[in-house]
């Protein structure tokens, strides 16, 4: 038996901005990188490069917040199981976490390609 409700975009839409608005007033680190992330499109439109190098330091910008989500609900499933410690949910948080550094340094990497190279 499925258990899963039915797609409503209306709803969906809503337990995303629930998600959201969760995020904003629990996870700093999300909250940091959303503040860079103002600076960084605004950088973006005032660099004078092509729009695909634009649009790569914007969608790797963006992949930062993504992963920085992803990260989150991870670390809120693993507390969900488990207060105490444990080796499989330290390894669990660490992974997601390794996951946003490897993403910021994506983004710095394209950072310095574009000002060096275009």
């Amino acid at each position: 038996m499925n258990n899963k409700p039915k797609y409503n975009l209306f709803k969906n839409t809503k337990y995303a901005l629930s998600g959201l608005f969760h995020v904003l007033k629990t996870e700093n680190s999300f909250k940091l990188e959303l503040l860079f992330a103002i600076f960084i499109i605004i950088s973006i439109i005032v660099i004078d490069v092509s729009f695909t190098n634009k649009l790569i330091l914007l969608v790797t910008g963006v992949l930062v917040l993504i992963v920085e989500l992803l990260n989150s609900a991870i670390e809120n499933v693993v507390d969900l199981v488990t207060k105490e410690y444990a080796p499989l949910a330290k390894t669990a948080k660490d992974i997601g976490s390794t996951a946003v550094m490897f993403c910021i340094s994506l983004h710095i990497i394209c950072w310095v390609m574009v000002i060096l190279y275009a």
